[in-house]
């Protein structure tokens, strides 16, 4: 058996990869169609049975917040790995990459998880606080080595990548395009 981060309880093999398949295919379904898919839909798509997915989610609420969290400690892990082997400005500019691409398939994932869970819930909170933690490392690195503008917090970068993606039909170069601007502006 291993232990596993998402559900704090030892998985069997098996059970551990229906897991993960079923996490896959629903971010995959939600980043497809905008957060509208059914569980069965997702089961289907994970090659298992709407029993196994029950088996592990029993509600779509828990299926939610497994792919949301599992999305946000990648992003802190790849952070942090990154944060290790790069330089201060890079490790910055590929942490803001990363936020990019995580805020931009989140959009509908967040609003659903607001409605249901709120704002305050402990997943938005353990979310906020990942994000927090590995931009603010990344943007004090960059700081410290004196290759970024001191008077900018990670606060502002969120705000102003987490704008980039809310642009309607805004495409994926557009998006690439803002942010090479937000990083000029804060290079030193």
């Amino acid at each position: 058996m291993t232990e596993t981060k998402d559900s704090r309880r030892p998985m069997r093999a098996d059970a551990r990869r229906n897991y993960d398949l079923l996490v896959h295919a629903a971010r995959d379904a939600f980043r497809d169609t905008e957060a509208d898919t059914s569980l069965e839909q997702i089961a289907k798509r994970a090659g298992v049975g709407i029993g196994t997915l029950y088996r592990h989610f029993p509600t779509r609420l828990a299926l939610l917040e497994a792919v949301y969290r599992d999305e946000v400690d990648d992003l802190g892990d790849r952070s942090a790995a990154m944060l290790d082997s790069t330089e201060p400005f890079d490790a910055l500019v590929g942490w803001l990459e990363m936020f990019l691409s995580y805020a931009a398939t989140k959009r509908a994932l967040f609003h659903e998880l607001i409605e249901v869970a709120g704002r305050d819930s402990e997943l938005l909170t353990h979310s906020r606080a990942v994000i927090e933690e590995s931009g603010g490392r990344a943007l004090r690195r960059a700081q410290e080595a004196g290759q970024a503008r001191a008077d900018v917090t990670v606060g502002d970068l969120t705000r102003l990548v987490g704008g980039c993606t809310m642009m309607p039909g805004a495409s994926e170069e557009q998006q690439q395009r803002m942010l090479e601007v937000i990083v000029a502006g804060i290079r030193v």
